[in-house]
């Protein structure tokens, strides 16, 4: 589907993991005990190579047959909770000024159980309009379907939308939904495969994202 350039932003939705949590310390060291739990041999460099927002396509390619996937979602979890992911630097003061000219949303790869208690525990639930997890449709990113569901909770038109996001994922999701895609470096392994997608806008930190949308109003 085309982007419709024209249509004034009204909407601005986001990734959450690595986007506006900083989840990275917790995020890998979950990984690398699960894959000492389950016997594969992998450690950060491996993660690196391999790494998708989609959990499932990192399974693949460990090759962890299929029957263990749910004992390794069970290691990573337990090993994720003993960590207390913070925000992203300047996340907060973004999302308080964006607010005041668009309507937010959040579409996330993460367990709703999950990322429900993380916007609890930094009071953001009420920002979002709507909040699509990993488990909200059956098909996952890169497939457009949860920002499409996104789309249709918020009643917005993809062309006066924008997606911001850290992976090539979040960008193809965005781009097969008709949404105007924004990438955000982070610490995630994902620059290589960002800078190769050619976002529209590649940000250094979130914080530039205020001045990007005053230039598309503006435009």
């Amino acid at each position: 589907m085309p982007v419709n350039q024209k249509h004034p932003i009204e909407g601005v939705l986001f990734d959450w993991d690595g986007t506006l949590l900083d989840s990275f310390d917790a995020d890998s060291s979950a990984y690398l005990a699960m894959f000492r739990e389950m016997g594969i041999p992998w450690g950060l460099d491996e993660l690196a190579r391999h790494y998708s927002p989609n959990w499932y396509n990192v399974y693949r390619a460990a090759k962890l047959p299929r029957v263990r996937w749910d004992a390794a979602n069970l290691a990573w979890r337990k090993q994720y909770a003993e960590h207390e992911p913070k925000l992203v630097a300047g996340a907060r003061r973004v999302l308080a000024r964006v607010r005041h000219h668009h309507r937010l949303g959040l579409v996330t790869s993460g367990d709703r159980d999950r990322v429900t208690s993380q916007l609890r525990y930094f009071r953001l639930t009420r920002l979002f309009a709507s909040r699509v997890c990993g488990d909200d449709t059956s098909r996952k990113k890169p497939h457009p379907a949860p920002l499409r569901l996104a789309l249709k909770q918020m009643r917005l038109d993809p062309g006066a939308c924008v997606y911001v996001g850290d992976s090539s994922q979040d960008l193809e999701m965005a781009r097969r939904a008709g949404v105007r895609a924004i990438a955000v470096l982070g610490r995630f392994p994902t620059e290589k495969g960002l800078r190769a997608a050619r976002p529209e806008f590649l940000l250094d930190s979130i914080t530039e994202l205020p001045g990007i949308l005053d230039h598309l109003r503006r435009a």
